[in-house]
């Protein structure tokens, strides 16, 4: 197996901690011609969302990666991640737009709003979630389910082969999210 992880900008390296927790196969997308190599699955990390779309348009990676993911490559975003992959955003910046659901970006304010809490999520049960400059789901629709809240506001779900989260669990030592992520390929 071997996961791509893009790395234009963000939390990349973490997640590539992560996949080396895992003992999986990875390597970084940074340019166009990265998209030619095979890949099982892609990580879209946490970072700057409007400086990862407007990245991912001059480089012309955007189009290639959306057909990508619509003909049924397993995608995983956290944070920014989750805000490329929504199909709206209330406050713009969504770019890929695979995903049936609305979010809204710095929903828990600034960086001094960050958090960290544990909750239930989806069947692995509580999960450290670590929250900075987080957006969260407002809503979910057509084959969108959501997989955890926090405070009522849903902060993961999954449709088919895409799941995202709000908060970043690479940060954390829990490999949970990222085997969960995996085992969908």
């Amino acid at each position: 197996m071997e996961i791509a992880v893009l790395a234009l900008q963000g939390a990349f390296a973490e997640h590539e901690r992560m996949l080396d927790l895992l003992d999986v196969s990875h390597f970084e997308i940074r340019q166009k011609k990265d998209l030619e190599r095979h890949f099982d699955g892609l990580i879209l990390p946490g970072g700057e969302s409007t400086v990862m779309k407007k990245l991912l348009l001059e480089m012309e990676m955007l189009v290639p990666l959306r057909d990508r993911i619509v003909s049924g490559l397993p995608v995983f975003g956290t944070c920014a991640g989750l805000i490329l992959l929504a199909k709206e955003a209330e406050q713009g910046g969504h770019c890929l737009a695979t995903m049936d659901i609305r979010v809204k970006r710095n929903a828990y304010g600034r960086q001094l709003g960050s958090f960290y809490t544990e909750e239930i999520c989806g069947d692995l049960g509580r999960v450290p979630m670590t929250f900075i400059r987080a957006p969260y789901i407002t809503k979910v629709y057509g084959d969108a389910e959501a997989l955890a809240v926090v405070d009522g506001r849903i902060v993961a779900a999954r449709q088919g082969k895409q799941l995202v989260t709000a908060f970043h669990p690479e940060l954390t030592e829990d490999t949970r999210l990222h085997r969960y992520f995996l085992d969908s390929i």
